[in-house]
């Protein structure tokens, strides 16, 4: 799986890499990418099965962390290690680069996400749900597409972060995303490679957690797993945040993100 496709913003400093959630895209981080382009080389990322990169038959964190590593090392990677950044789902695939590919990584941020197994992604079907019962057929304008899905996700903000995904196409419209395999797969979008990763060592290197206070995903009692494979992690809890920490308080997080790469 090649061919990513990324935003690059920025052209002197240290290389950082953002890795966006289920459902996203690259230019979800554009606003806190371009804050940071002064100091450092940013690479916004559309993951494998989201914008416009390719769209496999089937979801796999680390076929995924393996089409992230083959980018980073495509430029002497391991010569030009990068921070890299990843909210939700693409926290966990941060986490195994950092894992598995330990020399691209200079340092690991983590959004809102553990190194653990969710079994609750009841939330996630209702969206797949509601996107998946728009008859794009008879969709003209965006609005019909976000009135369609307003009873099923009542929430403007996450409505409207999903229906970015939704793209002309002709005189028609199209997702984005790969909906049908994310939708199917998402037991294994909660999941975590934990046997897989046996052969592997802790990241060793330096670690920021940004965990969102009104947020389960970073509970307390995953603390022991993210102490295992990431022990010079410190946890940093942003006050009024929810589960979107970088959208929901872009101030706190690019300001934890700025003293965290040394600006």
């Amino acid at each position: 799986m090649t061919d990513l496709h990324t935003l690059e913003l920025g052209e002197t400093g240290s290389r950082v890499v953002f890795l966006h959630g289920l459902f996203g895209q690259g230019r979800n981080w554009n606003t806190l990418g371009k804050q940071l382009a002064d100091k450092h080389r940013v690479t916004l990322v559309d993951l494998p099965h989201h914008g416009r990169s390719p769209q496999p038959d089937t979801f796999g964190y680390l076929d995924v962390t393996a089409a992230v590593a083959e980018l980073l090392s495509a430029d002497d990677g391991a010569d030009d290690p990068a921070t890299v950044v990843g909210h939700s789902m693409g926290g966990k695939v941060a986490m195994l680069l950092a894992i598995t590919r330990p020399e691209l990584v200079a340092k690991l941020v983590v959004a809102d996400m553990s190194p653990v197994v969710y079994e609750r992604v009841g939330g996630f079907k209702t969206y797949v749900e509601a996107m998946q019962g728009l008859d794009l057929s008879r969709i003209t304008r965006r609005e019909e597409a976000d009135a369609g899905m307003q009873e099923a996700v009542p929430d403007p903000t996450i409505r409207g972060f999903l229906l970015q995904n939704l793209r002309r196409d002709g005189e028609g419209w199209r997702w984005a995303m790969n909906l049908d395999v994310l939708g199917r797969d998402l037991d294994r979008i909660g999941a975590w490679p934990a046997e897989e990763l046996k052969a592997y060592d802790p990241y060793d290197g330096p670690v920021l957690w940004l965990a969102g206070e009104l947020s389960n995903y970073v509970a307390d009692e995953y603390a022991p797993a993210m102490k295992e494979w990431f022990p010079r992690y410190r946890k940093v809890t942003i006050k009024g945040a929810g589960h979107w920490v970088h959208s929901e308080k872009p101030e706190t997080f690019l300001a934890a993100l700025r003293q965290f790469l040394g600006d």
